[in-house]
């Protein structure tokens, strides 16, 4: 378990790499034609040392061991001819790195000052580094791969665990939804079509300037910044907006776009190569009283249908349901975002999902309900309890699923561990005599 503690650190670490300075580097071992240098150590020491402060020198051997155990792990996989593509190395960068300008909204010359380094200098710089570990992780997942848990092994994990440790689980639910938004009546429509052509014709036949028309008028975070929506990546925002942005010249005003956020003015500041930095303004459309109404009555006709079996929930879901929605692409299970699955602990949902549900049985559905979206959009779900369980005392019968889970990353684990041990013997491994205080050095130089 140490060796896959610290291995998935050392992957979190390269990542941080980026954000450091670079160590004076010395070789200070190999593991067959890969060799160790101090930064592999001394990079991941200050890390860990950021997150607390009375880590001891003695950390460093437990580091030293994750990083042969990662060489190791190279080393096989270029043994064993595992396959990289440069396009995957490029992709992974690309991440990365812009993931880290995101933050910096776009801006390279911030980037280039805080890292004394180009978007590409970075890139190439890391490039070797990010080989590596795409290499390590597509050998983790071929062996681990190779790992099955049948039943009896299931069993024999769960009887491993004394009847008083075993743990109580909270009460759990899954739940799926349909999700409706109400549609916005033709006048209001034509109030702010009206409304965003005038603020256009201002800017382009009176010169007005675009900055201070989006502080004045538009309807989102950017107003403030004078719609500045800073550099973006193909793909970042919605289809409608990004078709037009990218069409754009630079210093160019687009038509009113509209998309599922409202309406839009689009002006194309820069570009550079497959990034853009654009700034817009939004106008949208009010929904009335009477547009809420027609909605909430829609839902409650679906409901009914549904409880009336002239209608599947399946079917609701898939011709009423909104794309928008992320239930919508999981046949309207809702995911819990705490852990990726659909299993909720009943204190993790949402207060108006608990209430709706509360009383409710295995497949029965609740009233409509009203609620505001991430944008502060109203909207309407109907919510279906799909299953759920007591607190109690985890058991085979009930738990069978999760049981089996753990007992398989146990095995992986175990797996991977083992593997790791029965290559140290087979694997010519030298360590520089600095580091002859750590306890396991005999074994690292068999």
């Amino acid at each position: 378990m140490r060796y896959l503690i610290f291995l998935f650190s050392f992957l979190l670490i390269q990542s941080e790499a980026l954000s450091q300075n670079l160590i004076v580097d010395e070789i200070i071992g190999n593991v067959g034609a890969e060799i160790i240098l101090l930064s592999d150590v001394e990079e991941q020491y200050s890390y860990f040392k950021t997150q607390d402060p009375n880590l001891t020198e003695d950390a460093k051997c437990d580091i030293l061991e994750s990083v042969i155990a990662q060489k190791l792990i190279i080393h096989q996989a270029k043994v064993d001819s595992v396959d990289i593509t440069t396009a995957e190395v490029d992709q992974q960068l690309e991440l990365r790195l812009n993931s880290i300008l995101s933050q910096m909204n776009g801006d390279e010359n911030l980037f280039e000052e805080t890292y004394g380094a180009t978007v590409a200098e970075m890139k190439e710089r890391y490039r070797a580094d990010q080989r590596e570990q795409i290499l390590s992780e597509k050998m983790q997942r071929r062996l681990i791969n190779e790992v099955v848990i049948t039943p009896s092994e299931v069993k024999e994990f769960y009887n491993s665990f004394p009847t008083d440790s075993l743990p109580y689980l909270s009460a759990e639910v899954e739940v799926s939804e349909i999700v409706m938004k109400p549609k916005i009546n033709p006048v209001e429509m034509e109030k702010s079509l009206t409304k965003l052509t005038d603020i256009r014709r201002q800017i382009v036949e009176e010169g007005a300037s675009f900055e201070e028309m989006a502080k004045k008028y538009s309807m989102d975070g950017s107003a403030a910044g004078g719609g500045d929506l800073g550099f973006s990546n193909r793909g970042n925002m919605v289809q409608e907006f990004e078709a037009v942005a990218y069409g754009l010249k630079a210093g160019e005003i687009s038509d009113i776009v509209e998309t599922e956020f409202g309406l839009h003015l689009i002006q194309l500041i820069e570009r550079r190569g497959n990034r853009i930095h654009s700034r817009h303004i939004l106008i949208r459309p009010e929904i009335t009283y009477e547009d809420i109404e027609l909605t909430k009555n829609a839902m409650d006709s679906i409901r009914t249908l549904i409880e009336l079996d002239s209608m599947s929930f399946e079917y609701a879901h898939a011709k009423h349901s909104e794309e928008s929605a992320q239930s919508y692409h999981y046949g309207g299970r809702i995911r819990n975002p705490n852990n990726g699955t659909t299993i909720f602990q009943t204190s993790d949902l949402p207060s108006d999902i608990y209430f709706a549900i509360e009383n409710l049985e295995v497949g029965l559905l609740s009233e409509p309900i009203e609620y505001k979206d991430f944008r502060g959009d109203v909207m309407f779900r109907i919510i279906r309890l799909d299953s759920s369980t007591r607190p109690h005392k985890v058991n085979l019968d009930e738990d069978y699923n999760k049981i089996q889970q753990f007992a398989k990353e146990n095995k992986k684990n175990e797996y991977l561990a083992e593997w790791i041990e029965e290559r140290y013997a087979n694997t010519l491994i030298q360590i520089s005599s600095k580091y002859d205080y750590c306890p396991n050095t005999s074994k690292w130089e068999q």
